[in-house]
């Protein structure tokens, strides 16, 4: 009972601060500031009691202290109309325009431009692994800095804009760090990001190298994220937008943009399995919300889909929590080399439980050894270089495909959701010269590297 109290308490601490910044936008007379121009984006509506808000820079709701999410007007005409407008438009998430929180020109102001990125037909992994009915890594590496996170991150900076706040900032394992100082540098904002102080050297370094303020926190991400959402209700954090706090509803909806893709680059229609990584969940549940959209605008035809979340054993409650029957998430402190998964308590994880559930999915865990041999897996069958998190969904896809739960002939996408240059320690032990000779051909014949 005092913990399910003392977790209420920090909610309605949460949703108290929320209500403040938003209060914040009224002038000394007590009127309110214009709408935000944020698009088809009509309110803010709570996850758990439905009630809604204005759009704002406001995460919980004031009633039940649920998540707050984006509610918007989906654009009127038929699917042939918005299927056409959609293909006309740029080569990244901005085509996606008249489903996203952002204003109509948002293609023509400073952003990175992330998204479209490829859809591998992967069929050398496929006979590995055993699947026939086709295999696909919707692979994220190829984002301006090499992670998914450039999507959620470039429609926070539309909502950062639209709010007038001048400072970018996060709590982050690692890529959204440097997501966050990469596009704040390119839109003018000023950036200061928080991790936690022992993340993969080369992480520290693509956050850092921006120019923004990057400070390591003594403890976990999840320590991190605590001290956020205090410096969010201090007055030291005045017009700052935390990306994964204050902005968060936004933030959450570029995960959306890889449902998109996906539908559209399989000419329009849903896979019918796919493997997402979970770290706070988010990801997983806005690309439920994506497909969801596209079936309600009769972009896609309804049928049934499958959501596998994939976790390291190292860190697996939402796992742990599946495989018990369970709804409630008990928070775990990580012990694994997938850093940008590490997050312990994940706000999402009972929605990602939810949504298992509801599509006949499920979701499993690997151990660190599994992770790096998938990431070798996937770069010896198709040169792909994934970092820990797609050692992650690739491992738990072929434990999924050996344990009968995923149906190797169905049509089955796989995340990879950033660059394994990220990661090097997960594999530098074991990746290394075949051999170091003398330069001659003598020396390359008593290696045995020549071929017959």
């Amino acid at each position: 009972m005092a913990k399910r109290v003392m977790r209420k308490m920090r909610r309605k601490g949460l949703a108290s601060m929320a209500v403040q910044t938003v209060a914040n936008t009224a002038d000394a007379t007590g009127s309110t500031t214009p709408a935000p121009d944020l698009g088809p984006a009509a309110a803010l509506s709570c996850r758990e009691c439905g009630e809604r808000f204005p759009l704002g820079p406001i995460f919980a709701c004031v009633s039940c202290f649920g998540p707050l999410e984006v509610a918007y007007e989906l654009p009127a005409g038929g699917p042939e109309e918005l299927r056409r407008r959609i293909e006309a438009g740029p080569k990244n998430i901005w085509r996606y325009a008249p489903l996203l929180p952002v204003p109509a020109d948002v293609a023509g102001k400073p952003s990175l431009n992330p998204g479209f990125t490829q859809l591998v037909q992967a069929d050398n992994l496929a006979r590995e692994l055993g699947v026939t009915g086709g295999l696909y890594i919707k692979d994220d590496s190829g984002n301006p800095t090499h992670s998914f996170k450039d999507r959620v991150v470039a429609i926070a900076v539309e909502a950062a804009r639209a709010f007038g706040f001048t400072t970018l900032s996060c709590s982050s394992t690692g890529n959204l760090a440097g997501a966050v100082g990469a596009a704040a540098a390119r839109a003018g904002f000023r950036s200061c990001v928080f991790i936690p102080h022992d993340l993969e050297q080369g992480k520290v370094v693509m956050a850092a190298v921006y120019g923004g303020e990057l400070v390591g926190i003594e403890g976990t991400y999840d320590d991190v994220n605590r001290f956020c959402s205090e410096l969010i209700g201090d007055p030291l954090g005045e017009g700052w937008g935390f990306v994964n706090v204050n902005l968060r509803p936004y933030y959450g909806e570029g995960s959306k943009t890889l449902a998109y893709e996906i539908c559209e680059q399989l000419g329009w229609r849903l896979p019918d399995q796919i493997v997402i990584p979970i770290a706070s969940g988010s990801q997983l549940t806005k690309i439920d919300k994506g497909l969801q959209e596209l079936i309600k605008l009769g972009l896609v035809e309804d049928r049934p889909y499958k959501i596998f979340g994939a976790q390291a054993e190292g860190c697996s409650p939402v796992s742990a929590a599946y495989k018990a029957g369970h709804d409630v998430v008990r928070p775990v402190k990580p012990d694994t080399i997938a850093k940008s998964l590490a997050i312990g308590n994940p706000a999402d994880g009972p929605y990602v439980l939810d949504i298992a559930r509801r599509t006949g999915g499920a979701v499993e865990d690997v151990t660190d050894g599994q992770i790096v041999d998938a990431i070798k897996l996937l770069a010896r069958t198709e040169g792909i270089f994934a970092e820990t998190a797609g050692g992650v969904t690739v491992g738990v896809t072929r434990k999924l495909i050996e344990n009968g739960v995923l149906d190797p002939a169905l049509t089955t996408v796989v995340l990879n959701t950033g660059d394994g240059l990220k990661t090097l320690d997960a594999v530098a032990p074991t990746s290394g010269p075949t051999a170091t000779i003398r330069p001659s051909l003598e020396a390359f014949r008593a290696a045995g590297l020549a071929t017959d």
